[in-house]
């Protein structure tokens, strides 16, 4: 073709320089050159465009005929000339083919490439080999959630197998998923997960419900657990979805933790209205909600304890160590009511709640048809306690307070019957007798005495000792622990419940004993005779509690006890024992010790020791506490720099013009010292605390545009 356009446009050159057509080299004079040839030399004729192909040389047939056309049409010819100087020859087809590949195909795969075209999102390199199946995912990421890698689960159920393989999920994989971040208190990314699998059209199941109710339990935030829970259970009993025991004990979990004992009441209700037989772990949560209560929990605990036994419901290792923990951070309220609801008589307490074990077992055979009468008397028993722990106190506190004061005017008018056997003496004590006159006497000797009495256990089901009448005033966590016998009446009533104790229960009873008493030596020795491993963190409860009163070298002598066992120190150790470093020389001896064993104490190590400094007003020994961290470069937490602000402070009422005070001498170096060491120091940003629980960036972003699309009225 090109060829063809140059022979046309010489034609045109030639018609308009009258040479013959069909003279191209000769000559019109003999002894001349040609016109038209040129020495090699020489460049082409001005105007002329030199061949590069031999056909434009040769004039094809029948060329005379289409000379007039060629000359009409050399304009345009010349435009095109232009436009396809810059093609090579065999390029043209690409303009009118689009086919690069020849090869089979199928209609499945020209279906997916459609697909990938119409979505924007970044093109992700297909996984070569065959697919693994939902099942397999399944087990996968319960290995690497048991492993505690929640991240890498999340990453491979969202990225590998919805994105790269396009695996469709099953009910398992977004319940195993949902389990892990309930573990850890990840409320926003299980519901993220429930919303993802009701869109999917998957039936949530029961062990679903009970993942995102222990996910609200768990949740860091307590007042957004709470409620993410509340809406959840009324988006069930919309739905009016029956939920099973285990659910149940998810629930209360959450009202344990997250509310009071109260809410935990209306879920009892509800659980017993539905037939549902209570166990140990029912009344487990409810020792947790009576936990919450600092001023009368124990007092709550051992009431509810004394229902459970009434059921025939025995105590496990869990339960006992609730009872212990509800000992150490709880008391028991006003004595008096103490005294009227622990002391009385079982048929009193008749009226609380009591299932007969008939009715039990007609429960469990027959809880479809079960009669109306039946489950309302039994939420008018649990109603029954419930008014008897909270709305009963103050109204039975009053009546005895009457009674006792009309007590009183009866021994003014008739001073002779205070020699009387009969008179009650028994709320003006601790733990008094009858029979005695003298109340003074009787707590001497009861003081003197107490490590050989009999002490009453109230965790036993039979009445105490009749003798006891009245509980007095139970200050001290190992008050409580003497009103459940002891270490060794514990340990006695934990195994006629065939309980087996573990090394938490030694633990809690290391914190409660009384100090330096014959029950803290024997603890060593039960704890062989049980046949448990002591830890650390035994001994690291120990120091800690000798360390509180002051006593250094007795929280050293737990040391060597420590080292015969096979255990080391850790850093619990060292900040047990800082507690009673109250001295700049102890406390300096011990952060040489921590240098020379290897170990860099850690910000709660010199919290502690800014603490006990702060105590004693010195600032001398703050001043070296900082500059160590400084040079060990610690950067200190929120709670350390509220420490300093409130040592770097004036007192209130303090002129240190008009007056000298030994104790503030050195505030004025400590203060300059203090405020030139916080521009040098970096403060260490609290971590969030789903942080390292968060997957990739790109899993995040997916994640962010799903709850942008999400409907929140949604079921």
């Amino acid at each position: 073709m090109r060829s063809m356009r140059l022979l046309f446009a010489l034609r045109c050159r030639w018609v308009s320089s009258g040479l013959p057509p069909g003279r191209w080299a000769g000559s019109e004079q003999p002894g001349k050159a040609p016109r038209l040839l040129r020495s090699p030399g020489e460049g082409p004729l001005n105007g002329w465009r030199p061949f590069r192909s031999s056909q434009a040389s040769c004039k094809p047939p029948g060329s005379d005929l289409r000379d007039g056309e060629a000359g009409s049409s050399a304009e345009a010819v010349g435009e095109e000339e232009e436009e396809d100087e810059g093609v090579e020859f065999g390029t043209l087809s690409n303009k009118f083919s689009s086919r690069k590949y020849y090869h089979k195909t199928t209609s499945r795969f020209q279906n997916l490439k459609l697909q990938g075209e119409g979505e924007e999102e970044p093109e992700r390199k297909p996984r070569r080999g065959p697919r693994n199946t939902p099942y397999w995912y399944f087990l996968k990421c319960k290995a690497l959630i048991k492993d505690d890698k929640l991240a890498e689960a999340l990453e491979l159920f969202e990225v590998q197998m919805l994105k790269e393989e396009r695996v469709w999920p099953e009910e398992s994989n977004y319940t195993v998923l949902i389990g892990g971040c309930g573990r850890v208190g990840y409320v926003k990314k299980a519901f993220r997960l429930y919303n993802d699998m009701k869109k999917r059209g998957l039936t949530p199941t029961e062990a679903t419900y009970t993942a995102l109710f222990n996910a609200c339990a768990e949740s860091p935030w307590k007042d957004s657990g709470l409620q993410s829970a509340l809406k959840l259970r009324q988006q069930l009993k919309s739905k009016n979805e029956e939920l099973n025991l285990i659910t149940y004990h998810a629930l209360l979990k959450v009202c344990a933790l997250c509310s009071d004992l109260r809410m935990c009441f209306d879920v009892l209700k509800e659980i017993v209205h539905k037939g549902h037989v209570l166990t140990a772990e029912t009344f487990s949560f409810l020792l947790m909600g009576c936990i919450k209560d600092s001023e009368n929990g124990f007092r709550y605990a051992l009431q509810v304890w004394k229902q459970m036994t009434k059921l025939g419901i025995k105590g496990d290792s869990h339960t006992y160590n609730l009872m212990l923990r509800a000992a150490r951070d709880c008391g028991i309220g006003d004595p008096v009511v103490a005294s009227e609801l622990l002391l009385r008589s079982t048929d009193e307490n008749s009226s609380q709640l009591r299932l007969a074990p008939g009715t039990q077992k007609e429960k469990v055979k027959n809880r479809r048809k079960k009669g109306t009468e039946n489950a309302a008397a039994v939420q008018l028993d649990v109603e029954a306690m419930e008014k008897q722990l909270f709305q009963e106190s103050s109204v039975e506190a009053e009546e005895l307070i009457q009674q006792q004061n009309k007590d009183v005017n009866q021994t003014e008018t008739e001073p002779a019957a205070l020699n009387s056997p009969n008179i009650d003496h028994s709320r003006m004590g601790a733990l008094t007798r009858r029979g005695q006159n003298k109340m003074e006497q009787e707590q001497a000797c009861l003081s003197q005495k107490l490590r050989f009495c009999n002490l009453p256990n109230l965790l036993d089901s039979r009445m105490p000792d009749a003798a006891v009448v009245s509980l007095g005033t139970v200050a001290t966590p190992s008050d409580r622990l003497a009103l459940m016998g002891d270490v060794e009446g514990f340990l006695n009533k934990m195994k006629e419940d065939n309980a087996e104790p573990n090394i938490k229960t030694f633990t809690l009873l290391a914190a409660l004993v009384e100090p330096q008493s014959a029950s803290e030596s024997s603890l060593l020795a039960c704890l062989d005779e049980c046949k448990v491993k002591a830890d650390v963190t035994f001994f690291n409860t120990l120091i800690r509690k000798k360390s509180k009163q002051g006593d250094l070298e007795g929280a050293k002598s737990v040391l060597p006890a420590l080292v015969k066992r096979g255990l080391s120190p850790n850093l619990q150790t060292f900040c047990s024992l800082a507690i009673a470093c109250h001295r700049e020389k102890d406390g300096l001896q011990l952060l040489s010790d921590m240098k020379r064993s290897g170990v860099t104490p850690n910000k709660y190590i010199y919290s502690t020791l800014i603490a006990a400094a702060v105590r004693q007003l010195d600032y001398s020994y703050l001043t070296e506490i900082l500059r160590d961290m400084r040079n060990n470069e610690v950067p200190p937490n929120e709670v350390i720099i509220r420490q300093l602000e409130f040592a770097a402070q004036y007192p209130p009422k303090f002129d240190r013009y008009k007056s000298k005070n030994p104790y503030l001498e050195k505030i004025d170096g400590f203060r300059g010292y203090y405020y030139r060491w916080l521009k040098v120091m970096a403060g260490e940003e609290t971590p969030h605390p789903w942080e390292k629980y968060r997957t990739v960036k790109r899993a995040v972003d997916d994640n962010k545009e799903e709850a942008v699309q999400e409907q929140p009225g949604q079921k």
